[in-house]
């Protein structure tokens, strides 16, 4: 028998290096999407001098595209299925691209709200981390924590990597280049997509990374968006979804929902420059990468549960201590913020995938996707009320407090989710009846 082929008649994996490939094409679709949560922090300042748009006005806009961002997620994991990962990534590549240079040609906040809030808002949500759980579930069996915590880092990555450089544009020239930047990255990205992604590892010929058989490729889902209704259904008669929709709601709130978007005008508030204040978000994504994927490695040999319990807990102690920490200048504490909160931002993201995993197998893109709503639905909500409370308060100190608390309350949910009981082996089962039956 050829040494290249199983005995099942498939071909043997290669070294593991195509899986690696996808991921990090994968990882680079991610970045570029990434880029575009800390547009609305850095626009609010720009937007407002021009527009005379309130920041309430500013940050509905972002507040929509937040929750669409959640709420495309599991409909995307769907039609990924049903008309492939590569076909629907470039088309969100795409959206977000025309999104972006539509929003230049605005002149009006509902256009804002309808540019940047639907149409990036459908894009990023397409690419957001249940795209990621899928091509980890699909292409790996081995290291799974590990690259669903890399791909998770990718889109703080992409704010690491782009934000400094768009506040300066904005500061020199102005906000309209600095998007024409991010439409051109988002491009750039399409033609690798279309190269190298594959829907599977079947599509080359190949076993997933670390697995022992050879996987077929499944037929296509018909039905995308019945399909993921009705996963919502099934996982909603579940009290674990409920559980872990609730935590990530609380996580979306305390990350990008103020910090992404309120973050540098509270600094500003406090008389430091908002470049200074974009740069310290980006050194946030620096440890952020960091620590999302110590979190993934960390997944892979710790219960998920009691790893967001002790992300909560200091994530709520930081956002607290915030109020004291603000200054005109950057100062040691604040350093020391920024390395702890961009080691714990994302952190939580490779145990909730994992927890989806163990109690919806299959379905657990999906269902991931679902909790991201919860998630976005969040982050829209301290998003606007954010604002809100700035306008209202002058001030950004009750929201830093009340959102730490939160954070506490989500550590009690995280050790509420119960382990998930293993199916039984209906051999077995048949064995204990008919002995129970003997017994009688």
């Amino acid at each position: 028998m050829d040494s290249t082929t199983t005995t099942t008649g498939h071909p043997r994996t290669a070294p593991g290096r195509r899986a690696w490939w996808v991921a990090a094409v994968s990882g680079l679709a991610i970045v570029a999407a990434g880029a575009f949560s800390t547009m609305p922090g850095i626009l609010q300042a720009p937007l407002h001098h021009e527009f005379h748009w309130s920041r309430g006005e500013i940050g509905f806009a972002a507040s929509v595209n937040m929750v669409l961002y959640g709420l495309t997620a599991p409909f995307a994991a769907s039609l990924m299925d049903r008309f492939g990962i590569r076909r629907v990534v470039a088309a969100a590549l795409a959206a977000v691209a025309g999104g972006a240079l539509l929003t230049t040609v605005m002149t009006a906040a509902w256009q804002f709200t309808l540019f940047w809030g639907f149409l990036v808002g459908l894009g990023t949500g397409s690419l957001s981390m249940t795209f990621g759980a899928l091509v980890t579930n699909r292409w790996f069996v081995q290291r799974r924590g590990l690259v669903t915590g890399i791909l998770s880092s990718g889109s703080v990555l992409g704010q690491m990597v782009f934000l400094p450089g768009l506040s300066w544009i904005i500061d020199r020239h102005d906000w309209r280049p600095a998007l024409f930047t991010l439409a051109l990255a988002a491009l750039a990205v399409a033609p690798l997509i279309l190269l190298v992604l594959r829907d599977h590892p079947a599509d080359v010929g190949q076993r997933p990374y670390g697995g022992d058989t050879f996987v077929p490729k499944p037929p296509p889902v018909p039905g995308a968006a019945r399909r993921t209704v009705a996963v919502l259904l099934q996982a909603a008669r579940t009290f674990p979804f409920w559980l872990l929709a609730g935590l990530f709601a609380i996580c979306g709130a305390t990350t990008n929902g103020i910090m992404w978007t309120h973050f540098a005008p509270a600094a500003h508030d406090h008389g430091m420059p908002v470049t200074t204040a974009s740069t310290l978000l980006a050194l946030i994504g620096v440890f952020n990468v960091a620590g999302t994927v110590a979190s993934g490695w960390l997944t892979d040999r710790v219960d998920p549960r009691r790893l967001l319990a002790v992300y909560f807990v200091l994530r709520g102690a930081l956002l607290a201590s915030l109020p004291l920490l603000m200054a005109s200048s950057v100062n040691p504490s604040m350093m020391v913020f920024v390395a702890l909160f961009g080691l714990l931002d994302l952190a939580t993201v490779p145990p909730v995938i994992a927890l989806c995993r163990e109690f919806y197998g299959e379905d657990s893109a999906i269902v991931f996707g679902w909790t991201s709503v919860a998630h976005q639905v969040g982050a829209a909500l301290a998003a606007s009320l954010g604002g809100v409370a700035r306008d209202t308060f002058g001030s950004y100190d009750p929201v830093w407090v009340t959102l730490g608390a939160a954070c506490v309350a989500a550590a009690g949910l995280s050790l509420a989710v119960r382990r998930a009981r293993p199916p039984r082996d209906p051999a077995v089962v048949t064995v204990e009846s008919a002995d129970t039956a003997g017994r009688r």
